[in-house]
Order: structure tokens, then C-alpha cells, then sequence
């Protein structure tokens, strides 16, 4: 259950007990859409299993997952049945419906069909570590992230967080790290990385399994060019790419790890361990490495 990707939050504020948490989320669960006319549900849903608690406790780390659930209408589908209407209703009127007359049918065929839609779940974990002070939600891009941020705001009060900041941007030390050939204390530089311009054209250019050169890249930023994102190890235990946003994608545990997972009989709740422990540890020394955290209002 390891997260694979990583959108990081500083917690400011969170006087909730495990319990306590569990409770306000279980108030608001992902319900089935049966037969409903919306589009879309948000709810939350046990991270780790069906009945089981809404917040996965291990130690004073929680675990808690929304769960969302989309309708899929096609536009093709509303289409072929509005057109079989239309064609009804120009045998009844004598005449073929116009642009409006058109709306409105699709608009009632979408009705009407939208309660027989087929209903696609998906889920977004988040952890938060309260002595650490990190909210970290396990989404590729904001928007997802933006829901559980949204539904957690909404359901649970006595919490408040930011989007982390660090003194340093991502791309000015991506880019001073491949340019002196070495990664800061803890980290060492993988052979994926992109540069990308920064006017008007924005061109980029992608190496995979390419070890830096620093004359090649001195000539891409001499040209223009940032590093926008950078696979990284940290400490030989954990791989991940850092990209322009201080976002952390591709998670991947590294053997050593995966080995003391495996000795464990659940596999679960030792996965959740090692990661909130070691990916905490590697988010403290990511954050050193960006010149430590911008704290300004």
C-alpha cells in the first residue's frame, strides 16, 4: 500500500484524537448512487478495507481515503437515443425539432438515462502524521488532491494545513544539483531527468538512462532551460522523481525495504509502518536539501 505518488501538505494546526477523526469521517461516507441523478459522489471510505474503520491506525500515524464515485454517460450514447426521439417526435409534429427543441430532448434523454449509467469507483488515500506535521495525499495530480483537501476542510474541524514551501525552488536546485554533477547530502542523482524552457516556447527535452553530462546541460540552460524534474534515491532506500512543483512521483520502495516488509505476517500494516517512517525521514532531509521550509505568510 505504498504510496506512489506524493502531494505534501504542512499541517499547522490538528486537535483531533484518532478516534475523534474517525468519527467526523465516518459521518460522511462514499454512499452507493443506486438509481440518483448525480453525476458524481464524494465520500469517505475505510482506507484499508470494507468494514473496517474509516481511520487506519498505526502508532500516531492515520491512514483515511475518499472514495468517488462517476457516472459514465457517454456523449455518444445520449446522442443515438436523442436522435430516435427526435425522430418520434418529427413523426408526431410533422416537422424535425429545431436547435432548442434538440437541447431540451438530449437534456431529458440524459435524465433519463443517467440513473442506468454504469458507476465507476476510485479511491485517494492520504496520511497524516501529526508529530511530524505532514498531511500527504497519494494523488498524481492536484485536482485529486484538491478533493480530499476540499471534503477534509468540509467534514473535519479542529485541522489546518498549507501546500509545504521551501526558500528554494525545486527547479533552481534540480537544475544546481546536475549542473555540479552531485545530489545534496543523503540524495544521489538517477539517470531520468527533463529540462524545459522557461519563455514563451517552453521546449523541453527528456533523457531516460542517460547519467548527466554537466557540459550538455550547462549548454540546455546557457540555451534557456530548467530542470523540471529529477529522479532521485534517497539513502539507497527510496527512488522518486522531484518535479517543478515539489510534487513526488513513481514512489518506489528500494529492496532493502521490501525485504523487512515481507518478513512481517501483515503485510499491510508493515507496509503503512515503513512508509510513513521512512518516507518522514526522507521528506525532513528533501527539505533541508531546498534551503529548509518558507514559512512566510
Amino acid at each position: 500500500m505504498w504510496f506512489k505518488n506524493l502531494q505534501l501538505y504542512r499541517l499547522s494546526r490538528f486537535d483531533l484524537t484518532p478516534a475523534a477523526f474517525a468519527a467526523a469521517l465516518a459521518e460522511h461516507p462514499l454512499e452507493g448512487s443506486g438509481g440518483g441523478m448525480d453525476m458524481q459522489r464524494l465520500g469517505w471510505v475505510p482506507p484499508k478495507g470494507e468494514h473496517e474503520p474509516f481511520v487506519h491506525q498505526y502508532g500516531e500515524q492515520m491512514l483515511f481515503a475518499l472514495g468517488v464515485e462517476k457516472k459514465l454517460l457517454p456523449s455518444s450514447v445520449v446522442n443515438q437515443f436523442a436522435k430516435a426521439r427526435a425522430q418520434e417526435i418529427e413523426e408526431q409534429q410533422g416537422y424535425k425539432p429545431g436547435r432548442k427543441q434538440m437541447k431540451q430532448i438530449k437534456e431529458a434523454m440524459t435524465d433519463e438515462l443517467l440513473p442506468r449509467a454504469f458507476a465507476l469507483r476510485r479511491s485517494t488515500r492520504a496520511w497524516i502524521d501529526p508529530a511530524g506535521q505532514w498531511l500527504v495525499v497519494d494523488a498524481a495530480s492536484v485536482a485529486k488532491a484538491d478533493e480530499v483537501v476540499e471534503m477534509l476542510l468540509k467534514h473535519a474541524e479542529g485541522i489546518a494545513f498549507a501546500p509545504l514551501r521551501t526558500q528554494l525552488s525545486p527547479t533552481t536546485a534540480m537544475t544546481d544539483w546536475l549542473l555540479g554533477g552531485a545530489a545534496p547530502a543523503g540524495f544521489t542523482l538517477d539517470d531520468d531527468y527533463e529540462l524545459r524552457g522557461v519563455g514563451e516556447g517552453k521546449s523541453s527535452v527528456r533523457y531516460t538512462k542517460h547519467t548527466p553530462d554537466a557540459d550538455e546541460i550547462r549548454k540546455h540552460v546557457e540555451s534557456g532551460k530548467q530542470v523540471s524534474r529529477l529522479a532521485l534515491t534517497w539513502s539507497d532506500r527510496i527512488s522518486f522523481v522531484l518535479d517543478e512543483n515539489l510534487q513526488l512521483k513513481r514512489i518506489a520502495p528500494l529492496d532493502v525495504l521490501t525485504e523487512q516488509a515481507d518478513a512481517d505476517d501483515d503485510v499491510f500494516d508493515s507496509d503503512f509502518a515503513l512508509m510513513s517512517g521512512e518516507v518522514g525521514k526522507m521528506l525532513v532531509d528533501l527539505v533541508a536539501a531546498l534551503g529548509g521550509e518558507d514559512r512566510k505568510e
